[in-house]
């Protein structure tokens, strides 16, 4: 940018203090008219960004020096050159003419220049071009021949520390002077000024070979302009030419300041500077900004990531854990349920006669009988659930026999805050995400992110095996389930003292003093289907135990468990080693209580007249027919049959209210579990040894085909019969008894606490395993299968036995005390061969029967 002005010497500065004296456009030799008829009117500010005829440099004529003055404009009014569409001399001359016109007067630029060259100083100023992207200007000077140029920059400097001189924009930082040494680049180009300088040493003339210079020679050079941050010479095997090093001012006037008094500056050899010289070209740089935060979580993973996934879990806690024990709170209490509102209520009243909002009356007819038979249990229960000490009810009974029922709609009736949670859909979910997310359902804990759990597995793996440290991100199933378990806890604690006032006389307790003193106040814990499928799961079955026995021994909650399994103690005695666990069994109901739960389901009739609001019977035009009821006449025989099992009652009564008769209804109900049977236990397949099923098909029929001629075996002898004893599928004969138990086709009896005897799984099995047995091609498939097996043991006797006496008969001389071993294996193996023959006499005849018969 190049500004015309009027020239002004020592002598006249007091005069040109005026405004009018300063700003009143003369001309110099370098732009006087050719013609003296005309004037040109010239603005003061009139100049232009690229320098002379556009060339981007400015000339100083042998007796001109150029002086660079700072920090006259901000460094903001840059973004004035951004705008693409616009020249940047409109923008300027637009700007000066606004300072021209301005009666600031000190916070004129050109009041700046005048106050930063004393009037002591003997130079004659001929020019004055601003630069307004670097926040200065270039003066042109002349001076007399007696004084030297760096005598002249050195009284300017001194004056301006002496008496700063501040622009308005600049408190802290004054206006700056220095002579330009070199040959300044005046360009428009979009490049900013910054802190950083890139040097570049290129030939004083082309063709010529330049040196790089020495840190220490740079520092020389440029610390007179400003303090110097770092200088960082170019890498020893960087190619890139030419050759360059990097100046870091502390700050962007410094930079300004070096670059527009060096740029173009020779360096002589007495500096450094080579035989020829070396020519210094400077342009802006960006610095890359440190990141030192970055840098050195990026270098300490092993410290970084335990704490980020410490700070996740702290947040997940503030954030999450509150709203989870709201929902889990809100499924306790049901306060927030939509048959809780008074709507939902003034709607079933008015509407009762219309929709089923509740089990038909025939089923609440049937059960006020069962419940009538097991009120002293019922009243039992709600006992122990007001004890003060911690209480822990289990009960127990096959499936089918009312547990559920009994628990939930009589001896709960009408208690607020209880908590069910049902294991069998826990148990049975597939994978780890199906499992949490199951069990967070049933205690509404929610959110709940089941997906996260694969994710945060596969981020902790690809951490440990790329930085060797085991991260923390991913959690086992133990520890979710361990996990809202205790969120349950703290819930069921809040709801416990939700209604504890300061003014009560008992405020002062402890939260577990407070509940033990307030039994009623404990929320109730229903634990339906525990220990189902047995063991194949244990981390559930024993994180509830251990989780329902910290609520109980911190008076937290009451808990009950209902479970099928006669061997729970095993589990919950680990858990509660000194605690009695008040028990209450369930067996099948009794012929008379069987049979009035079968008549009051088809002796109730729901199609009554209905009175109308006058109290009086409506009169229809055509009569309701009574009911008609079926043939009961071997209702007594067959409900001996069937027994007393609630869910083979519940459908007797309904296929008897279809029209059957009970004889009809009882031969389906047998065929049907005859197929049950069938699919689950005898089927090929079914034995493995996969956790789930410990038995094998031949078992199963031997257990069946037994219990069809006899109610009952005894234990013991079952196991000691070959298809127990010596099974080469099923080689441990207890637990095959046992998972056979818990798929209840069996149901083991104890004596003297001691298993005794073994029974059908349930009563209506008895008549299936003889329909079964019946079947002449099914038992002769199965006696074959079992005859094998059978053989398979007595060949294993042999081989056995054969390999002892081959032993026995490959010493060299047979000593007197082996013929009584040898005489046993003899006997032992003829016997098995005997037993073999008798197998394949009879395998004989079974495939004959195969061979014959559909």
């Amino acid at each position: 940018m190049i500004l015309r002005y009027a020239g002004f010497g020592p002598r006249s500065l007091p005069g040109l203090r005026a405004p009018s004296s300063f700003i009143r456009p003369i001309l110099t030799p370098r732009c006087q008219s050719r013609s003296p008829r005309s004037t040109p009117v010239l603005r003061a500010w009139q100049s232009t960004t690229t320098g002379e005829g556009k060339s981007g440099h400015i000339e100083a004529a042998p007796n001109e020096s150029i002086l660079w003055i700072d920090n006259i404009f901000p460094l903001r009014l840059s973004g004035l050159l951004r705008v693409p569409w616009k020249s940047p001399d409109d923008d300027l001359s637009e700007l000066m003419k606004r300072f021209e016109n301005s009666t600031l007067g000190i916070l004129d630029p050109i009041s700046l220049v005048k106050r930063a060259i004393p009037q002591e100083a003997p130079v004659k100023v001929t020019e004055i071009l601003p630069r307004l992207k670097d926040g200065g200007a270039f003066v042109k000077f002349t001076y007399p021949a007696n004084v030297s140029a760096k005598e002249i920059e050195s009284t300017i400097s001194k004056s301006l520390q002496e008496q700063p001189v501040k622009p308005f924009f600049s408190l802290w930082r004054g206006v700056q002077a220095g002579l330009v040494q070199g040959i300044p680049w005046l360009e428009d180009l979009h490049r900013f000024p910054k802190d950083r300088l890139r040097v570049e040493f290129v030939p004083k003339n082309p063709g010529e070979e330049a040196v790089e210079l020495s840190q220490e020679t740079l520092y020389s050079l440029f610390r007179r302009y400003g303090k110097i941050a770092e200088i960082s010479s170019q890498p020893w095997d960087s190619k890139t030419l030419p050759r360059y090093a990097y100046v870091d001012f502390a700050f962007v006037r410094d930079g300004i300041m070096a670059r527009n008094c060096l740029h173009g500056f020779t360096v002589p050899e007495k500096l450094g500077g080579g035989k020829l010289g070396t020519k210094l070209q400077m342009s802006y740089e960006q610095r890359a900004k440190p990141h030192r935060i970055w840098e050195w979580l990026s270098s300490h993973p092993r410290i970084v990531i335990p704490v980020l996934v410490a700070l996740l879990t702290g947040l997940t806690v503030i954030v999450f854990d509150p709203i989870r024990s709201f929902f889990i709170k809100a499924q306790v209490t049901q306060k927030y349920r939509l048959s809780k509102s008074r709507l939902y209520r003034w709607l079933r009243q008015r509407t009762s006669d219309i929709l089923s909002f509740r089990r038909e009356k025939a089923d609440q007819l049937g059960l006020e009988a069962i419940w009538t038979h097991r009120k002293d249990l019922i009243d039992q229960i709600q006992k122990w659930l007001l004890e003060t000490s911690g209480t822990f009810i289990v009960v127990q009974g096959p499936r089918g026999s009312g547990k559920e029922e009994l628990v939930l709609e009589q001896a709960l009736k009408g208690r607020s805050n209880v908590l069910v949670i049902d294991c069998k859909p826990i148990v049975e979910a597939r994978g780890e995400s199906a499992t949490i997310k199951h069990m967070a359902s049933a205690v509404g804990y929610r959110p709940i992110f089941s997906w996260a759990n694969s994710a945060s597995s596969m981020v902790e793996l690809a951490v440990q095996s790329t930085t060797g440290v085991k991260a923390g991100f991913s959690e086992t199933l133990e520890s979710q389930i361990q996990k809202i378990l205790q969120t349950t806890a703290n819930a069921l604690t809040d709801i416990g003292i939700a209604d504890r006032k300061k003014t009560d006389s008992d405020a002062s307790l402890a939260v577990d003093a407070y509940l033990e003193a307030h039994a009623e106040k404990r929320p109730v814990v229903v634990i339906e289907n525990f220990l189902h499928k047995g063991d194949t799961k244990t981390i559930i079955n024993d994180k509830i135990s251990e989780w329902a026995a910290a609520l109980v021994q911190s008076n937290v909650a009451h808990v009950i468990f209902l479970t099928n399994d006669a061997s729970y103690s095993k589990s919950l005695s680990k858990y509660l080693p000194d605690r009695i666990f008040r028990q209450a069994a369930l067996g099948d109901f009794s012929p008379d209580v069987a049979k009035r739960f079968v008549l009051s389901h088809i002796g109730s009739t729901e199609d009554q007249p209905k009175e109308n609001g006058n109290g009086s019977s409506k009169h229809n035009e055509k009569q309701l027919a009574p009911p008609v009821l079926p043939d009961l006449t071997d209702l007594d025989e067959c409900i001996g049959t069937l027994g007393g099992r609630l869910t083979d009652l519940e459908s007797l009564a309904r296929r008897l209210k279809a029209g059957q008769n009970p004889k009809q209804a009882v031969a389906e109900i047998t065929e049907q579990s005859a197929s049950e049977i069938l699919k689950m236990f005898l089927l090929p397949g079914k034995a493995t040894n996969d956790g789930e099923h410990q038995w094998s098909t031949e078992q199963a029929w031997y257990l069946v085909k037994s219990l069809a001629s006899s109610e009952s075996l005894r234990y013991n002898e079952v196991l000691l019969h070959n298809t127990f004893a010596s099974s080469t599928s099923a080689p441990n004969s207890e637990a095959a008894l046992e998972g056979l138990a818990n798929a209840e086709l069996i149901t083991v009896r104890s004596s003297n606490g001691r298993p005794g005897s073994i029974t059908a799984g349930k009563p209506v099995y008895q008549a299936a395993f003889q329909q079964l047995v019946r079947d002449a091609v099914l038992a002769a498939k199965m006696d074959l299968a079992m005859l094998t097996e059978l053989a398979k043991v007595e060949a294993k006797n042999i081989d056995k036995a054969e390999t002892e006496l081959s032993r026995l008969g490959a010493l060299p001389k047979q000593p007197s005390q082996v013929s009584g071993r040898i005489a046993y294996l003899l006997a032992k193996l003829e016997t098995a061969q005997k037993k073999i023959e008798g197998y394949e006499r009879e395998m004989v005849a079974l495939k004959k029967v195969l061979g014959s018969q559909y």
